[in-house]
């Protein structure tokens, strides 16, 4: 297979070398497993890329014009203490229905998952233990499918007999989780998931980054434990600290994520957290570094 990452980053370096150098050094410690993982991830994008007629500088170009935007609103972000996006409704029409907008936001999105160390750890927490919390699962839903890596990697890891079903606000999100994934087992839906409903409960269910999106993501956590099964896990992840285009609600800290969890009836079996940069946790509360979280779910105990 081909060296994806290592061609991905030599692009970058030729791009911006500042930056290239800088995830080098962030993803040094990770291992051989890594290198696997991402390859095989990207090896997959690429097929996208190439029947789509383009290709990965194409998406090197999406990935640094994200990074400018994303300086923009943490400079805007330190000065105001707030994201600049308020409301569901304004990102819907700015930003999800905009073709040009969630194109290189997407696609930037896709070659960060493995570029940025703190998004693989997140990954790698899920794929570590997907086959044991989701091993007695029949089905499995995935809301806010992305670039399509979590459910990608579900896939590969489930039984044949499992049924899935992906639901993304975006058709373009559904586009890219569908060419990257390729598979027609899975049943893609475009709609708000606070529209969504489903006849039947699920046995696991993943909301990856989905809970900054919204105005009001506890109304999102008590579906979640409505259409999870009686025995069903979860799978969710959430960024504190984190100014994106797109990101709404602003978890100050950790702690909230936790207690909306606990407010929706649902608790946590197992979790990680993992801070954007190489630095303190003093020093991350400090300066508001991102902190990353992600845990595994389940239903309180009656």
């Amino acid at each position: 297979m081909n060296n994806y990452l290592e061609e991905i980053l030599l692009k970058l370096e030729s791009k911006r070398p500042a930056h290239a150098k800088k995830l080098r050094l962030n993803t040094n410690y990770l291992n051989e497993l890594y290198v696997s993982r991402a390859n095989d991830f990207y090896s997959q994008y690429e097929k996208h890329l190439l029947r789509e007629n383009t290709d990965l500088d194409f998406s090197i170009d999406c990935y640094l014009r994200m990074l400018d935007d994303m300086a923009i609103e943490r400079m805007n972000f330190l000065r105001q203490g707030k994201y600049s996006s308020v409301s569901l409704m304004e990102v819907e029409k700015c930003i999800y229905n905009n073709p040009d907008m969630m194109c290189y936001h997407m696609h930037g999105l896709a070659l960060a998952q493995f570029l940025w160390f703190d998004q693989y750890e997140r990954y790698s927490f899920f794929a570590d233990s997907l086959a044991g919390y989701a091993k007695s699962a029949e089905s499995y839903l995935e809301i806010g499918c992305g670039h399509g890596l979590y459910c990608y990697t579900a896939i590969k890891l489930l039984p044949e007999n499992v049924k899935f079903e992906v639901v993304d606000i975006s058709d373009y999100s559904i586009g890219i989780c569908k060419g990257i994934i390729n598979d027609p087992k899975v049943n893609f839906i475009t709609k708000n998931v606070l529209e969504y409903a489903s006849n039947s409960t699920f046995g696991f269910i993943t909301i990856g980054e989905v809970l900054e999106h919204l105005e009001d993501p506890l109304v999102l956590l008590k579906k979640l434990k409505d259409l999870l099964s009686d025995d069903g896990i979860s799978y969710i992840s959430a960024p504190v600290n984190a100014p994106m285009i797109d990101h709404i609600y602003l978890f100050n800290e950790v702690q909230e994520i936790r207690d909306l969890i606990n407010q929706a009836g649902l608790e946590i079996i197992e979790e990680k957290v993992v801070i954007s940069e190489h630095v303190s946790q003093q020093y991350a509360d400090k300066f508001k570094v991102p902190v990353m979280f992600a845990a595994f779910i389940k239903q309180k105990q009656q």
